[in-house]
């Protein structure tokens, strides 16, 4: 069902060397780059009428308008079962918690007398959140992506998100639900490329945003490349990724339902083990088959996820070669199951974010740790981080100087200035002065 990789023995390789050995999803963004390049052009030349062609083509959904009416919103709140409600609520109320911590202050250094510099941060004035739809329904993802930009202070806020064909061609009720609860107004029956390049260019529906955040398939990552410059980006998402480090102390019930759990959002979703112990890998493997049989998208997404290239049981010889591999593979959720597992995570370099203990599975970061679970995958948790109030604010320094401040500076100016061979530089300096360089 998973197979094994055995790194034992010898000495691990390095930097890329080992990266190679790992498993790893196929997912070729460029290739993707064609498809969505017609789409986005038509999007752009045609607006919403293209983004409603495209829903039709793609979705097999034809709407006569883009934007979600009000009282769909509305009425999808009033319908939403009780439970949902109260777990949404519940998530909601613990991500503010923590990403209201996240909120920067502006700050002014005294660099010398008469001679500051201040930084302050401004939120993006409007942002496009794409929540994924196909599969599964995620309204999870509106709270992560929609949370942090209102937490930054965003005050224009979009969502879109595939249109259903077993919901009339909106999206689903309950991503419409969860809209309604953030206070979110702004919706979008659009999916996949169209609607990345709905933000991005405009329609008569939807006014241009300055960054578009959020998970989606190939195709909206490859229209995020595509128009990266034109749009700020979070991330070119790829398939979701666990891997658990983990030795002897670890339950194999909890790694295997652990592994189960991520294969189960996709064919190509990655489930990986990093252990030393012989006895776990043995035991997981054979605790995968009676919790895969019980579970419910056993052949359309739990076993190929599973038995697939970007999956496998790694050994390694020691939990410290264990901490190399898990830093090479840079995971965008990352268990540590082993003994002292608060002082092993906080060994940990490369991560999308980090699960200590038994007690602390992915899925309670999915929906209700309070944490981020839009994250970096396919290794970028090596130079990438999660998305945060962080990711909705820009800052701008600030530079004030005097007179004074200026004069004593200016002879540096001057110097580097005609280092570099630009000398109009240092010309902007002298012309303050009367051409001469001030004394000192």
């Amino acid at each position: 069902m998973i197979s094994r990789i055995d790194l034992r023995g010898d000495a691990l390789p390095e930097g890329g060397a080992l990266r190679d050995l790992l498993p790893r999803a196929e997912f070729d963004v460029e290739a993707a780059l064609e498809t969505v390049r017609p789409i986005c052009e038509d999007v752009r030349h045609r607006g919403s009428a293209a983004v409603i062609d495209w829903g039709e083509k793609l979705d097999g959904v034809r709407n006569e308008s883009v934007r979600v009416p009000a009282e769909a919103l509305t009425k999808a709140l009033q319908e939403l079962d009780p439970a949902v409600r109260a777990a949404l609520e519940e998530s909601i109320r613990r991500a503010r918690l923590v990403h209201r911590e996240q909120r920067r202050t502006t700050h002014t250094t005294q660099v010398v007398p008469g001679g500051t510099v201040t930084e302050k941060w401004v939120p993006v004035e409007r942002v496009g959140l794409y929540v994924p739809g196909g599969r599964s329904v995620y309204p999870s993802s509106v709270v992560m992506n929609v949370v942090p930009a209102q937490e930054a202070g965003v005050e224009g806020v979009a969502v879109a998100s595939p249109p259903q064909k077993d919901f009339g061609g909106l999206p689903h009720p309950t991503i419409l639900a969860a809209c309604a609860l953030l206070g979110v107004d702004e919706v979008y029956a659009a999916g996949g490329a169209q609607a990345v390049a709905m933000f991005a260019y405009g329609t008569e529906d939807c006014s241009p945003v300055n960054l578009v955040t959020g998970p989606g398939n190939i195709y909206v990552a490859a229209a995020k490349r595509l128009l990266k410059g034109r749009i700020g980006i979070d991330a070119e998402a790829g398939p979701t990724e666990i891997a658990i480090l983990a030795d002897a102390t670890a339950d194999p019930v909890h790694v295997a339902a652990d592994l189960i759990s991520q294969a189960e959002h996709d064919p190509m979703a990655a489930a990986v083990l990093v252990t030393d112990s012989e006895e776990l890998a043995a035991a997981t493997e054979a605790e995968l088959v009676p919790q895969v049989a019980a579970t419910k998208h056993i052949t359309d997404r739990i076993e190929p996820a599973l038995a697939g290239r970007q999956s496998a049981i790694v050994l390694v010889s020691s939990i410290e070669d264990g901490l190399t591999v898990v830093d090479a593979y840079g995971a965008e959720h990352l268990e540590i199951q082993t003994a002292d597992a608060a002082a092993v995570a906080d060994r940990v370099r490369n991560a999308g974010a980090i699960f200590v203990g038994p007690w602390a599975p992915v899925s309670l970061g999915d929906y209700c740790a309070g944490s981020n679970h839009v994250l970096p995958t396919g290794g970028c948790a090596c130079h990438s981080s999660g998305l945060s109030v962080q990711s909705f604010l820009r800052g701008i320094h600030i530079v004030d100087y005097t007179r004074d401040a200026l004069a004593e500076v200016t002879h540096h100016v001057v110097t580097l200035a005609e280092a570099e061979d630009l000398p109009a530089h240092g010309a902007a300096l002298k012309a303050r002065f009367g051409w001469k360089v001030p004394q000192q």
